[in-house]
């Protein structure tokens, strides 16, 4: 006689069966969040940003219609048919696009929007970064400005060097220094426990009052031939990286953009198929956790902030050699300007390398369309524009680092819904 089969579990959601902690709700909504969340946090964002331009006397719609044709975003709607060269030939074939920044102002605003891009995207990695091992770097400033200074030097010495060498022992100078000058903070962290938000701070100072002495009147690193103005010798015509898309003399989109890809594509390898990546994230999550199993939570605090600074320290030798080609005592000043702006990339991309790349390209986009070259000031004035990116990019902040709160919004649709009867009306009470 057979015995008889254990009965079944009733179904999650009805009477007996299975309900999911509140850990395990938590969980999903996380997941879900991972694309709810920045969406909603960007339409809050443009919403609130398009009042802020209703109250000034504008029109939101057709500001933000001209923000985005001066980002040059506008390029990829303008499909026809062009021809396009291909790479050390004289042929071509054909492109739906034009790429001849002449004849497309698109093309041209297109060009200056991804030179934007490229530093942003790098300095959100390493805000990204460090934010998986459980750090704030909110030092890119420093790390930024560091590889800069590094690469102006380089770049301006040893002319005689083959221009690819050249190029790479700029490159490689700066990301050196930018890692060593973040691991100054992990190492701190790591060893005495200071917290990184304040040594980070405290760093970039360093570096902007080292900038100013290297380039000010007098500075070891001030130019050579003009004595009365603070700033760097040029870099070399070799050290200078190639531009593939547009004027070389109008700051044409150099090959740096394929450097702020191959970081992206390093940041995911890295965190995702690696020993360190995994060890990194477990010491994110959970430090004691992570060292009980035994793993090295100092060795990996120093590390994620070395890691970070050198993804700092590259964008830093983008911008120099891509289209600054010197620095001068301004130029310190005003290097928070990107570095603070990947903090927002990275945190409306929620740290992931797509999320990076798509977020650089939003506040890319937002600083090139409004800059006061592409913004008709009969639309919006452009010295209140400048405000507006601001304004979008600390709601940005604001709600992202309120993802719970949102989160709970998001799910207050369902109970609504589950609390209707099958119409959306609400059910009759009971007899």
């Amino acid at each position: 006689m057979s015995e008889p089969s254990a009965p079944s579990a009733p179904p999650a959601g009805e009477p007996g069966g299975y309900a999911p902690s509140v850990a395990e709700r938590y969980a999903v909504l996380q997941r879900a969040g991972g694309i709810v969340v920045p969406l909603i946090t960007t339409f809050i964002a443009f919403l609130i940003g398009g009042l802020v331009v209703l109250v000034s006397g504008g029109d939101p719609i057709q500001a933000y219609k001209e923000i985005f044709r001066g980002s040059g975003l506008s390029w990829f709607f303008e499909v026809g048919n062009y021809q396009i060269g291909l790479p050390f030939s004289d042929a071509t074939v054909w492109f739906p696009w034009n790429v001849n920044d002449i004849e497309s102002t698109s093309a041209l605003n297109l060009q200056q929007t991804l030179l934007l891009w490229i530093p942003l995207v790098l300095t959100g990695l390493a805000v990204a970064f460090a934010f998986r091992c459980g750090m704030f770097n909110i030092g890119g400033q420093g790390q930024y400005l560091v590889g800069s200074i590094m690469a102006v030097w380089i770049g301006s010495e040893f002319v005689d060097m083959q221009p690819f060498l050249h190029i790479l022992f700029a490159v490689v100078a700066a990301t050196l220094a930018g890692a060593a000058y973040a691991g100054i903070a992990g190492f701190l962290k790591a060893t005495v426990g200071a917290h990184e938000v304040i040594t980070t701070i405290m760093l970039n100072w360093i570096a902007i009052y080292v900038g100013l002495y290297l380039f000010g009147l007098g500075g070891p690193l001030q130019n050579d031939t003009q004595a009365s103005v603070p700033v760097s010798n040029d870099i070399a015509e070799g050290a200078k990286l190639t531009v593939f898309w547009g004027d070389p003399l109008l700051q044409g989109l150099h090959v740096g953009l394929f450097v702020a890809f191959a970081g992206l594509v390093v940041y995911w390898i890295v965190l995702n198929r690696t020993t360190l990546g995994y060890e990194v994230r477990a010491v994110g999550f959970n430090p004691e956790a992570a060292r009980y199993g035994g793993i090295s939570v100092a060795r990996n605090y120093l590390l994620a902030m070395a890691i970070s600074g050198a993804f700092a320290g590259i964008a830093g030798a983008m911008d120099v050699l891509g289209w600054q080609f010197r620095l001068n005592t301004n130029d310190v000043l005003v290097s928070s300007q990107i570095a603070f702006t990947g903090i927002a990339v990275a945190l409306l991309g929620r740290n992931s390398a797509i999320g990076v790349a798509l977020a650089g390209l939003l506040f890319a986009g937002l600083l090139n369309g409004t800059s006061t070259r592409n913004l008709d000031p009969e639309i919006f004035r452009p010295e209140l524009a400048s405000n507006l990116t601001q304004i979008i990019q600390g709601l940005v902040v604001l709600f992202v680092g309120a993802d719970v709160l949102v989160l709970y919004v998001w799910s207050l649709r369902k109970k609504l819904r589950a609390r209707a009867g099958p119409s959306g009306e609400a059910p009759e009470a009971a007899s």
